[in-house]
């Protein structure tokens, strides 16, 4: 596969894969899964580590030029289940900014190293939306209750938040140590036992195709209702973030997507 939006780098035991751009989109999350194919191919790879840029990890599926792609929302949802289900270790190596569907691609990995200054938000009820794609995986990681709350205020959490709720394994300034560590570990695994750990846990708490799907459906149903028209139509005209006073001019906030 050739790799426009996404930068594949393969070393000892370890696949780094580092997003292009802040946001996802359709191209991304197909190159993406074919990173993770990649990956499961070398018999000899043991992780893949998922990065952004300084600054930001991932600010989710950029919606303002994805409001007709009504397969995005399913096609998000199968590549967070293949992150689950891959027979390699994910990591998700967080350095800043990580929101709405980042949130997913952290959630769904299997271990998250953040930098102090990272933060974790779920901005789409802003928008008229929910993280419906986000959510089971959210969920599974930190507890159906914590998963809502963040849905439901968008408050945003820190890095050391975001580690006492089970969102993050670990908090520091050195990723590259921390991961020569884990790779140690995980040298002395079978990758054949890798596969087996993530299916046995995949049985264990199941998030379905079906789950999928309705998360897409109902993604589909709000994106499509007259809330998100709205609002989204108005940023798309105007450049003001809903939760701005008219004459402002969107600044920072235009990280805010889903």
């Amino acid at each position: 596969m050739e790799y426009r939006r996404i930068r594949v780098e393969p070393s000892r035991g370890v696949l780094r894969v580092t997003l292009g751009a802040p946001a996802l989109d359709a191209r991304t999350v197909t190159e993406l899964r074919g990173a993770l194919d990649a990956a499961e191919a070398d018999r000899d790879c043991r992780a893949v580590v998922l990065a952004g840029r300084p600054g930001v990890f991932c600010t989710g599926m950029d919606l303002r030029g994805g409001l007709d792609d009504d397969t995005a929302p399913e096609e998000f949802a199968t590549l967070l289940g293949r992150l689950t289900l891959v027979p390699r270790v994910v990591v998700a190596e967080v350095d800043g900014q990580v929101s709405g569907g980042g949130v997913g691609l952290v959630a769904a990995a299997d271990l998250v190293h953040a930098t102090p200054r990272s933060s974790f938000g779920l901005p789409e009820a802003l928008w008229g939306l929910l993280p419906c794609v986000v959510l089971p995986y959210l969920a599974r990681r930190i507890g159906p209750g914590r998963a809502t709350t963040m849905a439901l205020t968008t408050r945003p959490l820190d890095a050391a938040d975001a580690c006492s709720r089970g969102l993050v394994d670990e908090v520091g300034d050195h990723p590259d140590a921390w991961l020569a560590q884990l790779l140690v570990r995980l040298e002395r695994i079978d990758a054949r036992t890798l596969d087996a750990a993530k299916r046995y846990a995949a049985e264990l708490w199941p998030i379905t195709e079906e789950t999928g799907r309705l998360a897409a459906r109902e993604f589909e149903r709000l994106l499509t209702g007259p809330v998100a028209r709205e609002r989204l139509t108005g940023f798309a005209t105007t450049g003001r973030l809903p939760w701005e006073p008219a004459g402002t001019a969107a600044t920072a906030g235009k990280g805010e997507r889903a």
